[in-house]
């Protein structure tokens, strides 16, 4: 399955030296985490406050407590392992094909596999810090504190997390437009391309390959030399490096 489009793809990567990946939640599908947007995805999910609501900035300071029920119950996946797609990219990095990954998702999975340069445009759910004095605390203190995870000194700790009406990371934003401004191979995956400003900057690509993998189509029409209806890990699975 899916065999006449990994070949197409194969070549294109064989063809390539500069590959920059970009994906979002649809990545880490095949891992066991919930995506946004799909139809079993957490917006499509029944509660008090829609997800919008409940990881925004405004939320998170005036609810924690709700924040951290739901963000601990459908955001943090520590048991989740990299799949398929995570190792091939990995592998393509140690290969010298990949130069990057930029990636939407706040799990990890990425280094986990074995990526090295991860340009996290949200965050990750494995850095945490005390709003109060700026102490440090992993995913796994965040995970299993009761209620609202506090600091040594009482202070509230954050998640390093992108919250809706947060900005990106200006040295985060610097590092993934200059590795897509560089590329020769632009491999967009999992990824329906609403979330802006993340989505803009599919924009700074001028190469030679444009390749898109991801269920359904994308949000933003883009010219791409290749797309593939198809789950990534099944499609990257097919590849040799």
């Amino acid at each position: 399955m899916y065999e006449r489009e990994t070949d197409q793809l194969q070549k294109i990567i064989d063809d390539s030296s500069r590959i920059v990946f970009f994906g979002g939640a649809g990545v880490s599908t095949e891992s066991g985490i919930p995506d946004f947007r799909s139809a079993d995805g957490i917006y499509h999910q029944k509660y008090k406050y829609s997800p919008e609501q409940v990881v925004s900035h405004t939320f998170f300071m005036r609810y924690p407590e709700a924040f951290y029920e739901f963000y601990k119950d459908k955001m943090m996946c520590l048991d989740a392992k990299p799949n398929a797609a995570h190792l091939k990219l990995a592998e393509l990095e140690r290969a010298g094909k990949l130069t990057a990954v930029v990636t939407q998702n706040i799990d990890g999975l990425h280094q986990a596999a074995g990526s090295r340069t991860v340009w996290e445009l949200h965050g990750s759910i494995h850095r945490n810090y005390c709003m109060e004095c700026g102490r440090f605390y992993d995913a796994q203190y965040v995970k299993h504190a009761d209620g609202v995870p506090r600091c040594e000194c009482g202070g509230l700790i954050k998640p390093d997390v992108v919250l809706y009406e947060e900005g990106l990371d200006q040295n985060v934003i610097r590092g993934a437009v200059e590795a897509i401004a560089a590329a020769d191979t632009l491999i967009i995956g999992g990824t329906s391309l609403v979330v802006y400003p993340a989505a803009g900057f599919i924009d700074y690509f001028r190469g030679k390959h444009l390749v898109v993998i991801n269920k359904s189509s994308t949000g933003r029409s883009v010219r791409a030399e290749l797309s593939i209806s198809a789950p990534i890990g099944e499609v990257m699975s097919g590849l040799h490096v």
